[in-house]
């Protein structure tokens, strides 16, 4: 009967304890955070008939320089102490060219976002001599500017959008560089006066035939190296001045050489030609005879036989071709018996020649050893 009754209060004992726990509030969820409210924008109010400047989203802020010492130091650009006639505005986010104090000879604009170059700028600049405006966007050049440098010497303009040859350009220029361009055109008369020029390069542009006149050239005396690579000629481009040493037209769609195309060239040492569309048919037998000539690139054509070439030829490249066998008994200069062989000063200089790419394939012939006996390197 004790025990009965002890087993009911233990029951009892429980239900009341669940009770209590029962009737413990629960934690409630945090609430949610308030929605963020939309911050209002506000725009300064313009005057009537004044729109707002659009900057371009692609360029980023011009950069200015460091303080100068110079009071007509642009802000744009460093003037340095040690060298007053130079002024350094290169990789400062320029859109437009600063003002150029009187004192300057050399200007450095390259790598910047320049795309029209105004004269304005240049109305002091007399003194200039060198002016690099390399890798801008560089559309226009206004005809004045160059009247305002008469002295400039070297003006380099390659990685820019130009479709034509700048008018007006100073007569006294030496080098002038239009690379990486989109050039189609070229002026008539644009070198005429450039009689000091020494290098122009016009390669990677878009010239054809019918851009590069006959006379386009012809009044450069001390021309010495001419690069018209990369472009659409198919032909050779004519009245070169005969002074020159370097010629390199490499990756244009050249055909054929006139015969005698080469005769009078008093210092001509390096001829490029290669990734053009030259063939045994387009190429005449001994058109590469010059005596001056050191080293003649003639590779990515389409040639089957190697051209005559004279013995002062020191670098010969006839890679990737479509050669299949090299005669050096026809190649060599004199006879393999003759005593030219054994005279140092007689002997052919030919030192460096390349054939791989080819359908060749070792050994080398042993007449072309006997008689190019200056040979350092063949790659077949």
């Amino acid at each position: 009967m004790k025990a009965g009754v002890g087993l009911y209060s233990a029951l009892v004992l429980c239900l009341l304890m669940g009770a209590v726990f029962s009737q413990r509030p629960r934690p409630k969820k945090p609430p949610k955070p308030p929605k963020a409210t939309k911050r209002p924008s506000f725009k300064p109010s313009l005057p009537p008939n004044e729109l707002e400047p659009q900057e371009p989203t692609d360029f980023p802020p011009p950069i200015l320089g460091p303080p100068s010492m110079f009071p007509d130091c642009p802000r744009e650009c460093f003037c340095p102490p040690s060298f007053p006639n130079a002024l350094y505005c290169e990789n400062r986010n320029l859109r437009t060219v600063p003002v150029i104090p009187s004192r300057v000879h050399y200007l450095y604009l390259q790598n910047n976002y320049i795309s029209v170059v105004t004269a304005e700028p240049f109305n002091n600049a007399t003194e200039l001599r060198w002016v690099n405006m390399a890798n801008n966007r560089i559309k226009k050049v206004d005809k004045q500017v160059f009247e305002k440098v008469p002295g400039l010497l070297f003006l380099y303009m390659e990685r820019n959008q130009l479709k034509e040859v700048p008018d007006d350009l100073p007569a006294g220029l030496e080098q002038l560089i239009l690379s990486h361009n989109q050039i189609s055109k070229i002026p008539s008369g644009a070198f005429g006066k450039m009689e000091h020029l020494a290098l122009l390069d016009l390669h990677h542009n878009k010239l054809s035939d019918s851009d590069v006149g006959k006379n386009t050239f012809k009044d450069m005396k001390n021309l010495v190296q001419l690069n018209l690579a990369h472009n659409i000629l198919k032909k050779m481009p004519a009245n070169i001045p005969n002074g020159i040493t370097q010629l390199f037209l490499d990756r244009n769609n050249i055909e054929d050489i006139p015969k005698d195309y080469f005769q009078g060239f008093s210092n001509l040492a390096f001829v490029r030609l290669n990734f053009n569309q030259l063939s045994d048919k387009g190429v005449p037998k001994a058109v590469f005879n010059v005596s001056t000539l050191l080293d003649l690139h003639l590779a990515h054509n389409q040639l089957t036989s190697v051209p005559l070439f004279n013995p002062q030829l020191e670098q010969l490249h006839l890679n990737h071709n479509s050669i299949e066998s090299i005669n050096g008994t026809q190649l060599c200069p004199f006879s393999l018996s003759s005593e030219s062989l054994t005279d140092e000063a007689l002997m052919p200089r030919l030192r460096y020649l390349r054939l791989d790419g080819n359908h060749l394939s070792p050994p080398v012939p042993l007449d072309v050893i006997m008689c190019f006996r200056h040979l350092k390197s063949i790659v077949i």
